[in-house]
């Protein structure tokens, strides 16, 4: 019978720059605070369909909102977004801001994963 082989973990050059993308989307944020409204509805639908995510999504919520109300709120939320922390890495594995990128904003981030294989 064939050993499975453990995936290796992709680091380094190898790995798609997603704290850059991140730090697009706070761009486009930063550039137009009504596309918070997409996290929203991302939120609303993805608890809706069953997530079992639903602390992560309600702590995004919040920050939405208050990202919504107040331009320190705003600032917060962006900083969130760029942050290279674990904390914040771990929080933005959880981010409702699906749909903010196109395709094209993606495209270099990916092309620049796909050369380095």
């Amino acid at each position: 019978m064939p050993v499975m082989q453990k995936p290796e973990l992709i680091t380094g050059k190898d790995r798609l720059d997603v704290l850059g993308m991140d730090r697009l989307i706070a761009d486009k944020i930063q550039a137009d605070p009504t596309l918070l409204q997409t996290g929203l509805d991302n939120i609303d639908r993805w608890i809706a369909n069953g997530s079992t995510q639903v602390h992560r999504l309600e702590e995004w919520r919040a920050l939405i909102l208050n990202a919504r109300k107040s331009e320190e709120g705003l600032r917060h939320l962006l900083a969130l977004l760029r942050e290279d922390s674990e904390s914040a890495a771990h929080l933005r594995d959880f981010a409702p801001f699906a749909g903010i990128l196109t395709a094209q904003d993606r495209r270099p981030f990916l092309l620049a994963c796909a050369f380095a294989h």
